[in-house]
């Protein structure tokens, strides 16, 4: 995998929730929607991420979160991916 192509894969890992929760712009959707359907490595990960979030909705119903629990889950999600990557990288 080129650097570019781990870059993209980066970015796209780190917006999957934003994709999934419908809160980017149409365009960037269109381009996510592209790198999955390109990606298998990513499509994994995407299925992974798509079953956590049917199985958080599926529990918490229509509650909301609060924004700052968001943006911490959000942080906390982008540190993961680069562990992921950087550990992809060694093995």
């Amino acid at each position: 995998m080129s650097e570019h192509e781990d870059n993209d894969c980066r970015e796209v890992l780190t917006e999957v929730y934003l994709y999934l929760d419908l809160e980017c712009s149409d365009d960037r959707r269109t381009l996510i929607k592209q790198h999955l359907d390109e990606c298998s490595p990513c499509l994994r990960e995407y299925g992974i991420e798509q079953e956590v979030k049917a199985l958080v909705n599926r529990c918490c119903g229509q509650e909301q979160a609060p924004a700052e629990l968001k943006d911490r889950l959000r942080a906390k999600l982008s540190e993961l991916v680069v562990e992921v990557e950087a550990t992809r990288e060694l093995g």
